[in-house]
C-alpha cells in the first residue's frame, strides 16, 4: 500500500529531487479555496493558490504529538536549470496531531506560487517532531531560495517524512485567467 501511495512521488521526481524514499504513516489533506484538494501531480493555476491552503493532519489522536509542514518549489527558476532550488514557500511547526496548520506556529509565511518558466512542482512535506518547540529555524531572512528540505530535516532531527503531496503549476497567460 505504501509503495502505491509513493508511486506518483517517484514518477514526479519528488522522491530523489526533494525527499528520500519513505513510508507514509500519517494522512495529510491539503485543500485550497473552493474545496480544491491537492492530489499528486494534478495541475493548479497560480490564480487558484493565492491564499494559503487548509492543511489537515490525521495523525495520532494525541495532542502531544507535533508536526512540521514544509512547502517548497524544487524547480526555481525553471525546471531545466533549477539552480536556486528549493524555494521555501511556507513553514509551520508545532502543529498538534489531529488538527490543521492553523494550530501550529507559522515560522515562514505562505508565499503564493509564481512559476515563470516551465511547469513547477510545489511540494508539501509533513514531518513528525520529537516534541513541542524542538524545531529551530535558522533560516536566512533575506531569501527563501536554496532551501534544502533534507538538510532542514537533518538539522532538526525530524527523520523521514510521514506524508507528502505535490501539485504542478505553470505561468498563466492572460487568456487562461479569463
Amino acid at each position: 500500500m505504501a509503495s502505491r501511495m509513493q508511486e506518483p512521488l517517484v514518477v514526479g521526481r519528488v522522491i530523489g529531487d526533494v525527499l528520500e524514499c519513505f513510508s507514509p504513516t500519517t494522512k495529510m489533506y491539503v485543500t485550497y479555496a473552493n474545496h480544491k484538494q491537492v492530489f499528486n501531480g494534478h495541475e493548479f493555476y497560480p490564480s487558484a493558490v493565492t491564499i494559503k491552503p487548509r492543511v489537515e493532519i490525521q495523525g495520532p489522536a494525541d495532542m502531544r504529538t507535533f508536526f512540521t509542514l514544509v512547502m517548497t518549489d524544487p524547480d526555481v527558476p525553471g525546471p531545466s536549470d533549477p539552480y536556486l532550488k528549493e524555494h521555501l514557500h511556507w513553514l509551520v511547526t508545532d502543529i498538534p496531531g489531529t488538527t490543521d496548520a492553523t494550530f501550529g506556529k507559522e515560522m515562514v509565511s505562505y508565499e503564493m506560487p509564481r512559476p515563470n518558466i516551465g511547469i513547477h512542482r510545489f511540494v508539501f512535506v509533513l514531518f513528525q517532531q520529537k516534541g513541542r518547540q524542538t524545531v529551530k529555524t535558522n533560516l536566512p531572512t533575506s531569501s527563501r531560495d536554496n532551501f534544502n528540505t533534507r538538510r532542514f530535516a537533518a538539522d532538526n532531527d525530524l527523520g523521514l517524512p510521514v506524508a507528502a503531496v505535490f501539485f504542478n503549476a505553470q505561468r498563466e497567460t492572460a487568456a487562461r485567467r479569463r
